[in-house]
C-alpha cells in the first residue's frame, strides 16, 4: 500500500502550481480527477502539462452552468480532497469555498491555492509569476549588474507553492487519521514565494548587499576559462576553499587572501582564464574541490548522471511519441511513488461514494503535525530547512549539532530563517556515550533527518537499519547531492553546482553569460520535498504501523524545479531563453521603471495590449505581444512610464484591465501593507539578536492552526530541556554533560566560522 492509496482528489486547478501539487500526491497512488473548463487548462499546450497532470483522469465540467456546478459538488461529496486555485471571491460565489464544503462534508480536506494572496487588489490579478515575484521582492533579490528587478525564467514560486500544498494536504490527511475530521487549508502564491525566497531580516543588522550574476563571493562563484566556457567553484566552506588554493599552487597566499574578496576574485579570474574548462575541472575534482560546468538543461536531462540515478522516465503518447519526464523526486523504501500514466481523458466524472467523517478523537493541540517528534541532523539549507517546514506545520523539531556546529551557522538572517522553530541540542556523535544517547532518543522519535555525505551514517552507526532495529516505526530521511548510486554519489555538492550543470544558470542568463540564482533553488526545493515526503511516510505509517527510509537529493530537485522545462518529446517547442539582467519575455510582459519605483506589466492578449497603449497614450496592437523585451516597442513604453508616479499609474492600468503590479525592493516589502495583510511575514524577537522579520508560514490550516513556536536556537541552547522532555534521567544528563558528550546552555559559542 502506498502513502495515499485510496485517497480521492478532485483537482479543479489549472496552470502550474495546483496541478503539480495534485501530481505529487497522485504519484503516491492517490486517485486524482482533474476538472477542466470547456476550453481546457490554460496551459494545456505547454509541454509541462503532461507532467503536471500525470497519473490523472481529466474530465470537462462547465462551472459557469448550474449543471456543471452540481456535478462538481457531487464529485466533491465523494472526495477526500478538493483542490482549487481560484481568486478570492469566486469560490464563495459558486458555493465551493472551504467553510461551505467542510461544513457539508466534515471529512473533506479543502485546499485553496490562490495565485497571490487572499485579500486586497493584487489578489485579483490573473496568475503571472513575474507579478508574484515582483510583489514579494523576489525579483529584486536576484543578483544583477543593473539596479532593476529580474525576471526569473523558472516559475520557482509556483513550484514552491505546489510542494508546500502537497505537504499541507498530506499534513491535514495525517491529522484526519487521528481526529476523524477534515478541514480547510490555504497555500497561496505568497506562501510559495515565502518558502523559496521569503524576506528575512534581523532589523538591527545591516541588510545583505545584492549579489551579481556570477556570484559575489570568490569562493562561491562562476568563472570563465580560456575556451570561453564557464564553471562554478563551490567552495563555500573554508576547508574546500583551502583545497582549491592548494590545487592552484597558491597555498602560501591563502591566509592573505581568505578575507580579501576583491583581490581573491581578481586573482582567480585571471588564473582560470589561462586553461580550458575541462582541464580545470579534472584537476579540481581530483582534489575533492566542489565544482561543476555550466551546461544546458536538455543535455543534463538526457545525460548519463540523470539516467544512472533513475530519474528519467519515458511514457508513450498517442500522437507525440515517447514523452520523457523526471521520476518522482524522493524514494520511499516501503511505499514508493510511481509514474503510471500520462493524463487520461474521461467522458464523465466518476461516481464516488460519499465520504463520511470518522469518529471524533482527541488529538494533540497545535498544528496538524502536533506530537510528531523530529530529530534533525541536517545542516546548511536543505536538511536544516526541512525541519523548519515541519516545525511550522506543528512538529516538535530538535536541531542536533556537534561542537563544530552547522557550518552555515551564523547570526545572519539566512541561518535564522532556515532554522526557525527548532530547539537546539549539542551532541558529540564521535563519542560512544553520545551515539548511545542518540539511539535512545530515536526510540521515542518519529523522524530522523540528515544530509551527510554517502557512508557517514553507517560509520556513525546511525543508518536506517540501525535505527529500524531500535524503532521499527522510525522514518529516516537522508539527503545528498547526487543520489546514492553512480560514480558521483560520494561527491560533495552544493546547490549552485546543480544549478550550473542542471541548466538553470544558462536558462536564466544565457550560455555565454550564465547567471547564478541568488535563491538556493535546489536547496529550498529539497527542503520542501523532504518535508512533504516525511509527511507522506507518516500517512503510510498511520495505515501500516511501519516506518521506512526516504532518500532524496539536490540532483532530483534540479529536475523537479524545472519540471515543465525538461519534459521532452520529438518536436517539443524550445523553452524561453533568458539573458543577462533579464527584465522580461517581451515588451508587454516585463518590468519597467516609473518615476518613483518599478512595476511589472503582463499582457497576454491583444485586448490587454491595446488597453495598455490607451492608458499610456501609445499606439499598440496585438503585434506587440511578440515584440522583444529590449527593442523599439519596449523603448516607447519605457519612455511613457519613466516620468509617471507608480501609484496612480497602477490604478489606471488596473482600471483598464491590464495586469500590472509593483515590483518591490526588500525595504519596500518590509513596509508593504498588502503583504502584511496577507500574512507574508511576521515580526518576532530573537532573545540575543533582537527584532527579526521572516516568513510567517507556508500554509494556513483552518481547524488546526500552526506556526513557529520557538526562535532560532543558539548552538546547543536547549540541550538539557530536550533530554528532560525525552525522559532521560537527571543523573544520566549530568554524566553526559560532564563527559562532553552533550553540551549547551550558557557559555557555549553561538556562531561557527
Amino acid at each position: 500500500m502506498t502513502a495515499y492509496q485510496g485517497v480521492r482528489i478532485a483537482d479543479f486547478s489549472q496552470g502550474v502550481a495546483g496541478p503539480m501539487a495534485a501530481m505529487l500526491l497522485g504519484d503516491f497512488a492517490a486517485e486524482v480527477v482533474k476538472v477542466e473548463p470547456p476550453g481546457g487548462d490554460r496551459l494545456q499546450d505547454h509541454p509541462g502539462y503532461l507532467a503536471w497532470n500525470r497519473n490523472k483522469q481529466v474530465v470537462t465540467l462547465d462551472l459557469e452552468s448550474a449543471a456543471g456546478v452540481a456535478a462538481a459538488r457531487e464529485l466533491v461529496a465523494g472526495a477526500d480532497v478538493a483542490l482549487f486555485d481560484y481568486a478570492p471571491g469566486r469560490l464563495e460565489a459558486l458555493g465551493l469555498d472551504g467553510p461551505t464544503l467542510t461544513a457539508a462534508h466534515p471529512a473533506l480536506v479543502h485546499a485553496w491555492m490562490p495565485p497571490y494572496g487572499v485579500s486586497g487588489a493584487w489578489s485579483q490579478l490573473p496568475p503571472h509569476h513575474s507579478l508574484l515575484t515582483g510583489l514579494t521582492s523576489t525579483a529584486f533579490r536576484q543578483g544583477a549588474y543593473a539596479d532593476q528587478p529580474i525576471h526569473l525564467t523558472l516559475p520557482i514560486a509556483w513550484y514552491g507553492q505546489a510542494v508546500m500544498t502537497a505537504g499541507a494536504i498530506g499534513a491535514a490527511l495525517y491529522e484526519r487519521s487521528r481526529s476523524g475530521r477534515g478541514q480547510a487549508l490555504t497555500v497561496s502564491g505568497i506562501h510559495g514565494a515565502a518558502e523559496v525566497s521569503g524576506l528575512q531580516r534581523i532589523l538591527e543588522a545591516e541588510p545583505i548587499p545584492r549579489g551579481t550574476p556570477p556570484g559575489a563571493n570568490p569562493r562561491y562563484r562562476l568563472y570563465q576559462c580560456a575556451d570561453g566556457e564557464w564553471f562554478f567553484l563551490g567552495t563555500l566552506f573554508t576547508g574546500f576553499y583551502r583545497k582549491a588554493f592548494a590545487t592552484l599552487g597558491l597555498e602560501d597566499a591563502f591566509e592573505a587572501l581568505e578575507l580579501d574578496m576583491v583581490a581573491a576574485r581578481d586573482l582567480l579570474e585571471g588564473i582560470f582564464l589561462t586553461r580550458r574548462r575541462d582541464e580545470w575541472l579534472a584537476e579540481l575534482q581530483a582534489n575533492d574541490v566542489p565544482c561543476a560546468p555550466v551546461k544546458l538543461r536538455e543535455d543534463w536531462f538526457a545525460g548519463e548522471i540523470v539516467r544512472e540515478a533513475g530519474l528519467r522516465l519515458t511514457l508513450p503518447h498517442p500522437t507525440l511519441g515517447e514523452v520523457a519526464m523526471p521520476a518522482p523526486p524522493a524514494r520511499l523504501s516501503a511505499t514508493p511513488a510511481e509514474v503510471r500514466t500520462l493524463p487520461q481523458r474521461i467522458a464523465e466524472p466518476p461516481r464516488w461514494t460519499p465520504r463520511a467523517a470518522g469518529p471524533a478523537m482527541a488529538t494533540p493541540a497545535g498544528g496538524p503535525l502536533a506530537g510528531v517528534k523530529v530529530l534533525n541532523l541536517g545542516t546548511v539549507i536543505a536538511g536544516a530547512y526541512a525541519g523548519t517546514i515541519l516545525a511550522n506545520f506543528g512538529a516538535e523539531v530538535v536541531k542536533i549539532e556537534s561542537r563544530e556546529a552547522d557550518p552555515f551557522r551564523s547570526d545572519g538572517a539566512q541561518f535564522v530563517g532556515y532554522n526557525h522553530g527548532s530547539r537546539g541540542l549539542g551532541l558529540d556523535l564521535k563519542q560512544t556515550a553520545a551515539r548511545e544517547l542518540f539511539l535512545d532518543l530515536v526510540r521515542d522519535a518519529d523522524v530522523v533527518i540528515d544530509n551527510y555525505r554517502l557512508g557517514v551514517r553507517a560509520r556513525l552507526g546511525i543508518d536506517y537499519p540501525a535505527l529500524r532495529g531500535i524503532n521499527p516505526r522510525i522514518i529516516s530521511c537522508s539527503i545528498n547531492a547526487y543520489g546514492d548510486t553512480g560514480p558521483r554519489a560520494a561527491r560533495p555538492g552544493f546547490d549552485p553546482l546543480l544549478q550550473a550543470e542542471g541548466g538553470m544558470m544558462a536558462g536564466q542568463g544565457g550560455a555565454e553569460t550564465p547567471t547564478l540564482y541568488t535563491i538556493a533553488v535546489n536547496d529550498v526545493a529539497t527542503a520542501g520535498v523532504v518535508a512533504a515526503s516525511v509527511i507522506a511516510a507518516l500517512n503510510a505509517r498511520a495505515r501500516t504501523g511501519e516506518g521506512q527510509e526516504i532518500l532524496s537529493s539536490l540532483l532530483a530537485q534540479s529536475l523537479l524545479f524545472q519540471l515543465g522545462e525538461v519534459v521532452d518529446y520529438p518536436g517539443r517547442p524550445p523553452n524561453p531563453q533568458g539573458v543577462l539582467d533579464c527584465v522580461g519575455v517581451s515588451a508587454v510582459h516585463r518590468y519597467y521603471a516609473c518615476a518613483d519605483g518599478w512595476i511589472g506589466v503582463a499582457c497576454s492578449t491583444a485586448g490587454e495590449v491595446e488597453a495598455l497603449g490607451r492608458t499610456l497614450g501609445l499606439e499598440l496592437d496585438g503585434a506587440a505581444l511578440a515584440a522583444p523585451a529590449q527593442g523599439e516597442v519596449a523603448t516607447r513604453i519605457a519612455a511613457a512610464l519613466a516620468e509617471r508616479p507608480r501609484g496612480p499609474l497602477l490604478e489606471a492600468l488596473l482600471a483598464a484591465g491590464v495586469a500590472a503590479a509593483p515590483a518591490l525592493r526588500g525595504a519596500e516589502a518590509l513596509a508593504d501593507p498588502w503583504l502584511w495583510e496577507n500574512g507574508f511575514m511576521e515580526q518576532w524577537r530573537h532573545p540575543r539578536l533582537g527584532p527579526t522579520v521572516s516568513a510567517r508560514g507556508f500554509a494556513d490550516f483552518a481547524r488546526t492552526p500552526s506556526g513557529f513556536h520557538h526562535p532560532t536556537p543558539d548552538l546547543g541552547e536547549h540541550s538539557r530541556q530536550v533530554l528532560e522532555g525525552y525522559g532521560v534521567p537527571p543523573e544520566r544528563i549530568a554524566a553526559l554533560f560532564a563527559s562532553g558528550a552533550v553540551f549547551g546552555g550558557a557559555g557555549v559559542a553561538v556562531a561557527a566560522q
